[in-house]
């Protein structure tokens, strides 16, 4: 297929790399210019502005944030230069609010609209290993299936209407922060009984908790290595204030999203916003006096 991607962040860029690696013409366009130009010497094509990144049959984008997509998507062009019965697959996390003005928007457009966040970090990106939360018109999908399927081991279909997709995609990193906390103020109560935090955590997650999201924070937590970020501080906290808006629309109640909004703006004040947010475990270790370094 003919497919413009628009957003070169760690994710973005593996993930227009496996669609080269799958044989389709990818045209790329990203603010700053050396992910672009490294896609290039892959064989993608470089768009000037977001518009020319939209002329084929369906658009990929990859961006930060709310305020990412009006200014890139809806509000550079993009929508109007694609063609009449393209697709727009969008993988940002966004707000729920979002995503439903994003369904109108595309509609007076006569363009198809996919949302499809993914779980995963760069490194499962670019293995091709996602898992992509999908949901839109089922021939919108259907019309992209091959592409989202050259990025990811499983498209998991949610439905016609898209924000059930981001709403998933919120409440599963919900779910993640919950973990990190959980490992965080476990591991520095071990230390203040002189259990190392590795000792504690292997025997954690080789028995009630062997599962992969708690092996690989565990790991970062044990390690203390939060650079390079998978995922940072400010997506962490920028997902969980995600997660409470969504869930005051719907009057649900998510008592403890306010504990990890709070844990999470205390390691934003406290330390460098570029670390992975399993830089959590630092909060939790101020707290008890321990050393965090």
């Amino acid at each position: 297929m003919n497919v413009g991607f628009i957003g070169l962040g760690a994710m973005g860029a593996a993930m227009a790399a496996n669609l080269l690696k799958a044989g389709h013409t990818v045209t790329v366009w990203n603010r700053s210019p050396e992910p672009a130009a490294a896609l290039a010497a892959q064989g993608a094509l470089v768009a000037e502005r977001p518009a020319d990144a939209a002329q084929g049959e369906a658009v990929l984008s990859m961006l930060a944030n709310d305020q990412a997509v009006r200014a890139v998507i809806l509000d550079g062009g993009v929508l109007e230069a694609m063609p009449s019965g393209a697709v727009h697959v969008n993988h940002a996390t966004i707000s729920v609010a979002l995503a439903k003005e994003l369904v109108a928007v595309h509609a007076q457009h006569g363009v198809g609209y996919v949302a499809a966040p993914v779980f995963g970090r760069p490194d499962v990106a670019a293995a091709g290993t996602l898992n992509i939360l999908a949901a839109g018109e089922a021939a919108s999908i259907e019309q992209v299936r091959a592409l989202l399927e050259a990025m990811g081991r499983r498209v998991w279909s949610l439905g016609e209407a898209p924000e059930r997709a981001n709403v998933a995609k919120i409440a599963g990193n919900f779910m993640l922060a919950a973990a990190i906390e959980s490992m965080a103020e476990a591991s520095a109560l071990t230390r203040a009984h002189g259990i190392e935090a590795a000792d504690f955590l292997e025997v954690m997650t080789s028995t009630l908790f062997a599962a992969p999201a708690y092996q690989g924070y565990a790991r970062l937590i044990a390690e203390r290595r939060f650079k390079p970020a998978g995922f940072t501080l400010p997506l962490g906290y920028k997902d969980v204030s995600l997660a409470l808006a969504a869930g005051e629309a719907a009057r649900v109640p998510l008592p403890f999203a306010g504990v990890l909004r709070d844990s999470l703006l205390e390691a934003l004040a406290t330390g460098d916003p570029d670390r992975d947010w399993s830089a959590l475990s630092q909060v939790a270790a101020r707290r008890a006096n321990l050393p965090d370094d």
